[in-house]
């Protein structure tokens, strides 16, 4: 039985959809809120009924537990089996990753609408043979460049999954195949999504490789620079006037200004440098937080919201 749920901070779980195949199957990704205050997610399989099994489907899901299946994937046509969840970006449409199907086989990058029209950006090959990467079981993460950035579990030069940058209209770049080094000792199998540091950088791990005293492999933590700066994030990134916000980075000692998309804000940095407390300033609109450090200004890499 699969179903989505949600949990009161003190512990009463509430049941609010279960899935009857049609409607799809193995949810294996968390769920993703919209900036309609809505829940979007995908399931592995079930939906449409020209897959074995199918193929699986995107969803949205009303804080309520109204679900609507936005899209049924058909395999060959366009994707199959999205292992990860979905991403919002900037410019309001939802970009994923399926790990098998699609023109060669290999998975899919595709974008949705909100009201669930799907294109397909860029369809990889199976496995070998794949210079750039095949299997894209991890999510994506759209960069402060606006770029989206990802990972496939096989393909690239020794078969063991690649690093990938794909702009939101596609056309993908191969940044890094994985076992460059003797031994794998960089890694192998990369299953989980990329998390874009304050400092620019990307960290992930991978399943396998690693260092050669582990049998088999372990798997590795690595980071990869990607060419982007410094940025601030902001947590949450929503929020009245007067509500508490965090603000996270580096290098921070030394801050002269915090701002509200201009509006100027009370502050203070912590002893480490690494973040800030400041509250949503009163005349506040939405739009980009800024942050004046002796080392340059620094943006939020999403824009905060503030709420009426």
């Amino acid at each position: 039985m699969w179903v989505i749920f949600k949990i009161s901070p003190g512990g009463t779980l509430t049941t609010l959809h279960t899935f009857e195949g049609a409607d799809g199957a193995d949810p294996y990704a968390g769920l993703v809120q919209g900036t309609n205050g809505e829940f979007y997610g995908t399931t592995v399989f079930g939906g449409g009924a020209n897959c074995t099994d199918g193929c699986g489907t995107i969803f949205v899901i009303s804080p309520g537990g109204a679900l609507t299946t936005l899209y049924n994937f058909e395999g060959a046509e366009d994707g199959a089996n999205p292992y990860a969840g979905i991403v919002q970006a900037i410019n309001g449409d939802f970009y994923g990753a399926t790990f098998a199907g699609g023109a060669n086989g290999g998975g899919t990058v595709f974008k949705i609408t909100p009201g669930g029209t799907l294109t397909t950006l860029y369809n990889f090959c199976l496995q070998s043979g794949c210079p750039d990467g095949s299997g894209p079981y991890a999510g994506l993460v759209q960069a402060t460049n606006g770029d989206f950035y990802g990972t496939t579990e096989y393909g690239g030069a020794s078969n063991v999954g690649t690093v990938f940058e794909i702009t939101p209209s596609g056309g993908p770049t191969t940044l890094y195949s994985f076992c460059s080094e003797s031994g794998c000792a960089d890694g192998a199998d990369p299953l989980a999504v990329l998390i874009q540091d304050t400092n620019g950088s990307f960290y992930g791990t991978t399943y396998n490789g690693g260092p050669p005293e582990c049998a088999g492999g372990c798997g590795t933590v690595f980071s990869l620079s990607a060419g982007l700066g410094p940025f601030v994030k902001t947590l949450p990134t929503f929020g009245k006037v007067g509500a508490a916000v965090d603000i996270l980075g580096t290098n921070l000692t030394g801050a002269t200004s915090v701002t509200f998309n201009g509006t100027a804000a009370v502050f203070a940095v912590n002893s480490s440098g690494t973040a800030i407390s400041t509250a949503v300033p009163v005349g506040a609109t939405s739009g980009a937080v800024q942050v004046v450090t002796p080392g340059g200004t620094l943006s939020s890499n999403v824009l905060f919201r503030v709420l009426p």
